[in-house]
């Protein structure tokens, strides 16, 4: 297990619930949330490679929301996907933080 802190997410339970799920389903390699600021407050990953998800697809994800908003300033992103020849990282993006599942495609 990666990075836990003791800071709370609200409805913890449901969110460890959820991570558990979400990590048991096939070719799930790891999952990390990220708070708006980039920081890992959960991950089922090792530190080093939390650290360089969260760090890479935070910047990724405020330029990806903020081109959807400059096409149209009346939209927002709801879900980034990006998929290359090892893995597929899926992002959920909320008001105060993303969720980031990495997984194998092939599996």
């Amino acid at each position: 297990m990666g990075v836990t802190t003791e800071k709370v997410l609200p409805g913890e339970a449901e969110v460890e619930e959820t991570l558990k799920r979400l990590q048991s389903q096939k070719g799930v390699q790891g999952i990390i949330v990220v708070n708006t600021e980039g920081i890992p407050i959960k991950s089922t990953m090792d530190n080093p490679t939390t650290t360089q998800y969260a760090n890479l697809m935070h910047n990724f994800i405020l330029k990806a929301r903020s081109t959807v908003r400059e096409i149209d300033p009346q939209n927002d992103l709801t879900f980034l996907r990006i998929r290359s020849k090892k893995n597929e990282i899926m992002v959920a993006p909320d008001k105060d933080y993303f969720l980031i599942v990495i997984q194998n495609p092939t599996e």
